[in-house]
């Protein structure tokens, strides 16, 4: 069995938890930023392909404690990077340290990279290794004196799908997209509405959600080059996500007052393979429409960094308080943002708010049922 860390923004351990439990993964375990499981080799590809809310997928060789540069070469040394990482694969070394006596991270990267060289060496009869091969990155994580060292499968961040090649100015990192979706609770059934759109990633990870695509199908991962790896579990994998798709039609629509985001985001979609699934509109917030007992506003409105965009923002956010009082009241209605006084400027108290980041930027997921 392997064991596999998923980092994640903080706020989304307990989906990405539950996505976890729902893949069948084994001994679930969430933490502060990261959740753990253990599965199997054909675990690997699955989770690349299927992951909505995790940011990548981390084979985990070992951890152990750290409180010394010898302690690190040696808990590294320890490890059989011989079982993962072939003669001529390259391993580069990134990572982090927080609260712990080993501070420096180049000093870190260093040990860590001759340490795992010694080991490889030593098992292919090799004074200098050639690393002319496949990536095989090597991540650490020095936490509290306690240093994980993995390798990770994923390689680009999960979140880049592969289908937003251009976006507009502050976009939304589509695993913190998909998991608003999730926390809305939509499932496809009732009418979903974004009328900030922006690049329309919301709603293509709506779009995505309802059909019940995985979010990994169109995109390339470090291990499918990996040699001790069975290319024919990532054939499998894809076609086990593929053999769970939905077919159907869904009303999910984006607007936004700027048309070149509205066409940037039918580009997205359309690189999605949902642009059929989704409509974009170049409209004001300020007609929203909600028609039906039940459904879903999910959306990330500016917010203004600066003092006369936060005035502006501001007035926005009088605007949507005026218009979510006009929606039926069974529907959901989730805002993501990161301005403080968001309620005071919306009207309304939260019935739920959610602290989340969006990459370094510290948000608040609004959540409002009527």
């Amino acid at each position: 069995m392997l064991t596999f860390a998923i980092p994640c923004l903080f706020g989304l351990e307990g989906l990405v938890g539950n996505e976890l439990r729902h893949l069948g993964l084994q001994d679930v375990q969430v933490e502060n930023g990261r959740v753990l499981c253990r599965g199997t080799p054909a675990d690997l590809p699955r989770l690349n392909i299927n992951l909505r809310c995790g940011e990548r997928v981390l084979l985990l060789l070992g951890t152990f404690p750290a409180r010394s540069f010898e302690a690190l070469f040696q808990g590294t040394v320890a490890l059989p990077w011989e079982d993962f990482v072939p003669a001529d694969g390259q391993f580069p070394v990134k990572g982090h340290a927080l609260d712990s006596q080993l501070h420096s991270v180049p000093d870190c990267q260093k040990i860590i990279k001759k340490a795992a060289a010694k080991r490889l060496g030593e098992k292919y009869g090799l004074e200098t290794l050639p690393e002319t091969g496949a990536k095989y990155q090597i991540q650490f994580s020095i936490l509290r004196d306690q240093c994980s060292v993995c390798l990770d499968t994923s390689g680009p961040g999960l979140h880049k799908r592969g289908y937003r090649a251009v976006g507009t100015a502050a976009p939304l990192r589509e695993t913190l997209a998909a998991a608003m979706v999730i926390l809305s609770r939509y499932r496809g059934k009732d009418p979903f509405r974004d009328p900030f759109c922006g690049s329309g990633t919301i709603a293509i990870e709506a779009a995505l959600i309802a059909k019940n695509r995985a979010p990994g199908l169109d995109r390339s991962f470090d291990a499918q080059k990996w040699k001790w790896l069975d290319s024919g579990l990532w054939l499998d994998a894809a076609g086990e996500a593929m053999d769970g798709e939905f077919d159907g039609s869904y009303d999910i629509w984006g607007g936004d007052l700027d048309p070149r985001a509205v066409k940037i985001a039918r580009e997205n979609a359309a690189k999605a393979g949902v642009e059929d699934l989704v409509r974009f509109e170049t409209a004001d917030a300020a007609v929203l429409r909600c028609c039906g007992e039940y459904g879903q506003i999910v959306t990330n409105p500016p917010y203004g960094e600066r003092l006369l965009e936060q005035q502006e923002a501001e007035e926005l956010y009088r605007m949507f308080g005026t218009v979510y009082r006009s929606v039926p009241p069974k529907w959901r209605t989730l805002v993501l943002t990161s301005h403080p006084d968001f309620e005071k400027f919306f009207g309304r108290k939260a019935d739920k708010k959610r602290k989340l980041y969006n990459g370094m930027i510290k948000c608040n997921l609004y959540q409002f049922s009527r």
